[in-house]
């Protein structure tokens, strides 16, 4: 069973009907054991820094995120989700994000391209990735952002793109893998790189 991480961020079916194409039950959910029952874990979401840490706090699934990935099962942040595992965004100064790995997220710097950047880029990978493996170095991914993660340890950082910055589209880090862009609207692309992830145990 996949869980999918219910914290009334957006853009949960999307993620849901991709899983299930790929033939696994997928289960929309806060309940802790849930989570820490699934065989993977994955936390998408659109919309802000902050609303979204306060929504993770009030519905009391910060502490149930640690215990998820302190067990080691799969976990994989999509897009907000990804830029909620790490310490702070300017997006939202004073507010805590979950600091399960290191590294600060940015507003994308104004040099004339249209932020938020929405689209497709291609991708480099700089560390070998679990996630892409069998994807081909400058596959194109699709993005709708206007912060980007700079991680305090690039030796995590799986896949980089440019847009306006240099930018740090993907890490892992043991058990905790995520990704800036969209998987489940990069066509068969993002569909191979889920496929990836599920697989791992």
């Amino acid at each position: 069973m996949v869980a999918l991480i219910d914290y009334d961020a957006g853009n949960v079916k999307s993620v849901e009907k991709a899983v299930e194409h790929l033939g696994y039950t997928a289960r929309l959910t806060r309940d802790r054991e849930d989570l820490l029952n699934a065989d993977s874990v994955i936390l998408p979401g659109v919309g802000s820094f902050g609303d979204a840490c306060a929504r993770l706090d009030e519905y009391g699934i910060s502490p149930v995120i640690r215990e998820v990935t302190e067990a080691g099962i799969p976990f994989l942040g999509i897009c907000l989700g990804l830029q909620l595992l790490f310490e702070s965004s300017e997006e939202s100064p004073g507010v805590d994000g979950l600091g399960l790995v290191g590294g600060h997220i940015r507003r994308i710097p104004d040099v004339g391209l249209k932020v938020p950047h929405i689209g497709w880029n291609s991708l480099s990978f700089p560390h070998s990735g679990r996630m892409f493996r069998g994807i081909d170095e400058g596959a194109y991914v699709y993005f709708v952002h206007s912060y980007y993660l700079e991680a305090a340890d690039e030796s995590v950082v799986t896949a980089t793109t440019e847009y306006a910055t240099h930018i740090h589209a993907a890490i892992e880090k043991d058990n905790i893998f995520a990704v800036q862009f969209h998987p489940e609207k990069s066509s068969d692309v993002g569909l191979k790189m889920l496929s990836n992830f599920l697989e791992i145990r």
